[in-house]
This record gives C-alpha cells, structure tokens and sequence, in this order.
C-alpha cells in the first residue's frame, strides 16, 4: 500500500512535468510557424521580376515533391490513396486547394507590387472573417464583445475605402480566401500533411502546364536567373510546408486561445516589413483604418482570453 501511494505521488509531478513540455513544445511549434509566415516577405521579394503565377507554381511542385517524400517516410502513402478514393473529400479538398492558391497568388502579387501593408491587413481581419463565416454557415452564436469587434472592423473596411478612395480588395480577398479555405478544412477533418498532399497534387498538373509553357515560350526562371533564384524556387516549396505541419502539430497542444493571440505574430510582422524595410506608405487614413482593425482584435482577444481564463 505504501509503496503504491508512493509511485501514485511521484508519478503526478511527472504526468504534470510532460504536460508542461508537451504545452512548451507546442507553443514553440506554432509560435514558429507564425514567424515563418511573418518574415515571408523577406524571402519572396527578391523574385519580385518573377510573374507571381510562376513563383506559384513552383511553390505547388515542390511543396507537392516534398510532402509525397514525407508521407512516403512516414508510411501514410496508403492512407492518402484512401482519401482520394473517398469522393465528398476529395471534392472539399479539390476546393480548398482553389482557394489556397487564390490565397498564395493574392500575397505573392501583393509583395511583389509593394503592397505588403495590404497583405498585413487582410491577415489581421482573417481571425474576424473566421468569426463571421462561423456565424452564416455554422449557425454559431456570438456574445456582444463579439459582434462589437466584428461591427468596428466593418467600420474599418468602409472608413478605409471611402478616406483612400478604394476598396482593400487585396485584403479582402485574402482574409476571405484564407477564412473559407479554414472553413473547409475544419470540416473535412483531414491531417494537415494528407490534407496538403492532395492539395498540391490537385494543383500539380496546373502548375506544371504553367511552368512548361513558360519554358516553351522563353519566360521561364527556373535555370535562367542564376543560382540564387533557382535555389529560392526549389526552397519554395519546404518554405509551403514546414510551417503549415508546425502549425498543425503546435496547434494539438496549445490552448485554442492561446492559438488565437499568436496569430497575430504573422502580420504583424509583416506590417513591420512593409514599413522599415520597404518604406511603404503608412499614414493618416491607412493608419486610422489599422487603429480600427486592431481595436477590434483587442476586443476579440481579451474576449477569447477572459473566457478561457474563467472556463
């Protein structure tokens, strides 16, 4: 009996010693992931002479190379045969796969035509895109602090198009693309790495096609701009997957809460590239409309943050 209760109370401190490294572990994973996806500029803007389809393209082939290689290591080859053989999952991942890449053509382009700023926002609406998207199609209830932050981003939206004269629709078609691809995902259910293999082999022949006819044409970079661009070409393609499997694998561990406070790490970096490193423009109406945006996340956040705490 002594001996049980012994091993009963040195083992609780172990069982909360993994929980700690495991939530560590976790938060390392996804908080990582974010800061890739945060510092992308930095990475794609010396393409910038590289129409962005092209740099997509090679972006799907290469992400599709790699994670075909993963999967093959991991032994989940099988597993991805029955995924496609499965036809209402192969048609959702068939559409997120569309809108994935509307997605990366959306931000490649924005960097390219130094419009990282914009990029930025459309990231920082996402979260409140994915709110709203939670409430049309999975009929979910939001409390006041909720529909308050949602309303003072429409405000955001209508006061930055009427001061500047123009609609965001770069940030719009990325918060939207991005929320509706989260939307599909979170329903069909499938692991990030399977779920990305059907993806980029959906995308692939596309991509491929492209690529050819670029080379047939005399437009192609690949093996014509020097090593350095052939190397960011072929990196592309990691640079697709690592941070989406870091996410997934972080995200497991971490409170949802928490998840959603290191979203804002991506464009926020973002914001900071655009600002230091490209000197973008970022004044008067442009920086009111990002005050009302973060307003907004700030309600959200605490929200989200004084709820997990009282749960």
């Amino acid at each position: 009996m002594t001996n049980s209760l012994a091993s009963t109370a040195s083992g609780a401190p172990a069982a909360t010693r993994a929980d700690a490294g495991a939530h560590a572990e976790g938060l390392l994973a996804a908080a990582s992931a974010f800061v890739i996806w945060g510092i992308l500029p930095l990475y794609l803007k010396p393409l910038h002479d590289i129409d962005a389809l092209q740099i997509i393209s090679h972006r799907v082939g290469w992400a599709c190379v790699l994670v075909f290689i993963w999967l093959a290591l991991r032994g989940d080859l099988g597993e991805l045969v029955k995924l496609l053989a499965d036809r209402g999952t192969a048609l959702r991942l068939t559409a997120s796969a569309i809108l994935i890449s509307v997605n990366w053509l959306g931000y490649v382009w924005g960097v390219a035509h130094g419009r990282v700023i914009e990029t930025s926002l459309g990231y920082f609406i996402n979260p409140l895109a994915n709110v709203l998207l939670g409430v049309v199609v999975l009929r979910e209830r939001l409390n006041i602090a909720q529909w308050t932050a949602i309303g003072i981003a429409l405000v955001a939206v209508v006061y930055l198009g009427a001061a500047t004269g123009a609609i965001p629709w770069l940030a719009l078609t990325l918060a939207t693309s991005f929320s509706l691809y989260g939307l599909i995902r979170k329903v069909v259910q499938v692991e990030a790495l399977r779920g990305l293999a059907v993806e980029t082999l959906v995308l692939m022949p596309f991509a491929a096609g492209y690529l050819l006819w670029c080379e047939l044409t005399g437009s192609g970079a690949f093996g014509h701009s020097g090593l350095a661009i052939n190397l960011l070409l072929v990196g592309s393609g990691p640079l697709t997957a690592v941070p989406l499997f870091l996410f997934a694998f972080g995200a497991r561990l971490i409170r949802y809460s928490t998840t959603g406070v290191l979203m804002f790490i991506a464009p926020s970096l973002q914001l900071l590239c655009g600002i230091f490193l490209y000197h973008e423009p970022f004044a008067g109406a442009r920086a009111g409309g990002f005050a009302l945006i973060w307003l907004a996340l700030l309600v959200y956040a605490g929200d989200g943050l004084w709820r997990a705490r009282k749960a």
